[in-house]
């Protein structure tokens, strides 16, 4: 048998990851709903829809600086206005008077009427005097105090607000399984609600397993490794929208990580472990949290997925309260990956998010690309919009560079489990990553 062909019979056996992805997210349920003070709510997402109370604006109001009319008196249809001769220059050859009869700003309230051959001082956000339709801009005019002078006619209608006519009473202002943006907040504010039904950020608690861990600030040495993972899965969760938690580095002690486990679930909606996933000597997670105790099989299942980089991938539950567990192979990139594909959506569907997966596009590939055989990779990309439409894809470098590859991306390459060559010039599939840059 070829080498080629034992690698396929070896990838034959393993699951198919849209199949795992599916068994685990269908054990998964969004976190109940929390009615929540509109400051909080932002970074949530809406449990229910909501409609709005009250109109926006809630009343006829100014849209500009200037003077409040009829625009029959302005546009020289009315019996009030007089006609005086126009400053050189100016259109027509001719102004019209007004008698200014009050000011009104923002925090006015009282009703007032406008009579023929009158008009009222207003400010942006003002309500409009009765029988009002018109405000004729500050700079149209000579900007008088007790009489004005106005140089340009403008159309009826014209600087005039009027109420609900952005959003009228019972507008559905958006539907559960929105995001709350800021500016969403604001429309919610606007309208007259001070509380939203949202589902709570999750809490998740990252942990990194292995006696070869050291923390950050030193460089790695034979028999140590730098624990970079706890770090960078801390900050992953915190970009979905999580309230991430580090725990930091656990030992290899079977005992020790039961326990620290155990208590973590007192303050965790998802825990996230990384090592150990595998099935040589040193892999403890795998052995602990598998083991069948009692003639019950453990609380974490592992599976070896059809996944590059990084097979290796446990879910389950732990403690009473039934926390769900994600284990992430103990490479770095492998682990960044196995997050994007499995703790992500898991996240986003604890949080009541649609879609769960990161959108994609289709993109012109610029290099051949070769890829494990029966494997689906996900491989560190560029991608860039093209002049006249579409998309094109730059393979970043992967496999055993996935972790540097990775911190230039912005976005993953899709290579299925029977692409063993993609051709430069072929379509291929690519997950849009949202750095911020």
């Amino acid at each position: 048998m070829t080498a080629t062909a034992d690698a396929e019979a070896a990838a034959n056996e393993l699951t198919p990851l849209a199949d795992y992805l599916g068994s685990v997210l269908r054990r998964l349920r969004a976190l109940p709903p929390l009615d929540l003070d509109l400051t909080q709510a932002h970074g949530n997402v809406l449990a229910e829809d909501v409609v709005a109370p009250h109109s926006f604006p809630a009343f006829d109001q100014a849209a500009v600086d200037g003077y409040a009319a009829r625009w029959e008196d302005i546009s020289g249809g009315g019996r009030g206005p007089s006609y005086v001769p126009a400053p050189s220059g100016t259109p027509g050859g001719r102004t019209i008077r007004l008698n200014v009869v009050g000011d009104l700003g923002a925090a006015s309230w009282r009703p007032v009427r406008l009579t023929p051959g009158s008009c009222f001082s207003v400010a942006a956000g003002a309500p409009l005097p009765v029988a009002a339709d018109v405000v004729v801009p500050v700079e149209w005019t000579d900007q008088g105090m007790a009489a004005v002078e106005i140089f340009r006619t403008p159309k009826r209608g014209y600087g005039v607000r009027r109420a609900g006519t952005e959003l009228p009473a019972g507008t559905l202002l958006a539907r559960a399984g929105t995001y709350v943006s800021p500016a969403l907040v604001a429309v919610f504010a606007a309208t007259g609600i001070g509380h939203v039904v949202v589902r709570p950020s999750p809490r998740v608690v990252i942990v990194a397993t292995g006696d070869e861990l050291v923390d950050v600030g030193r460089g790695s040495q034979p028999g140590q490794v730098v624990d970079a993972n706890s770090h960078a899965l801390t900050a992953a969760a915190a970009e979905v929208g999580a309230l991430a938690y580090r725990v930091g580095i656990c030992d290899d002690d079977p005992e020790g990580l039961r326990g620290l486990l155990e208590d973590q679930t007192l303050r965790a909606d998802l825990i996230i472990t990384t090592g150990g996933t595998g099935t040589g000597p040193g892999d403890m997670v795998r052995r602990i949290l598998s083991r069948r105790e009692g003639g019950r099989a453990g609380p974490v299942t592992f599976t070896d997925v059809a996944l590059y980089p990084g097979t290796a991938l446990g879910f389950g539950t732990v403690g009473a309260e039934e926390v769900p567990v994600v284990c992430l192979p103990g490479d770095p990139g492998a682990a960044l990956i196995g997050f994007e594909v499995l703790a992500r959506p898991a996240i986003q569907l604890l949080a009541g998010a649609e879609p769960v997966f990161r959108p994609s596009v289709r993109a012109h590939l610029l290099e051949t690309v070769s890829s494990p055989a029966g494997l689906r990779e996900f491989r560190p990309a560029h991608v860039a919009e093209r002049r006249g439409g579409g998309y094109t894809v730059q393979p970043l470098r992967g496999g055993p560079f996935t972790l540097s590859g990775l911190a230039e991306a912005n976005g993953l390459l899709v290579l299925g489990e029977r692409v063993t060559t993609a051709a430069a010039g072929s379509t291929v599939d690519v997950l849009l990553l949202d750095r911020r840059r």
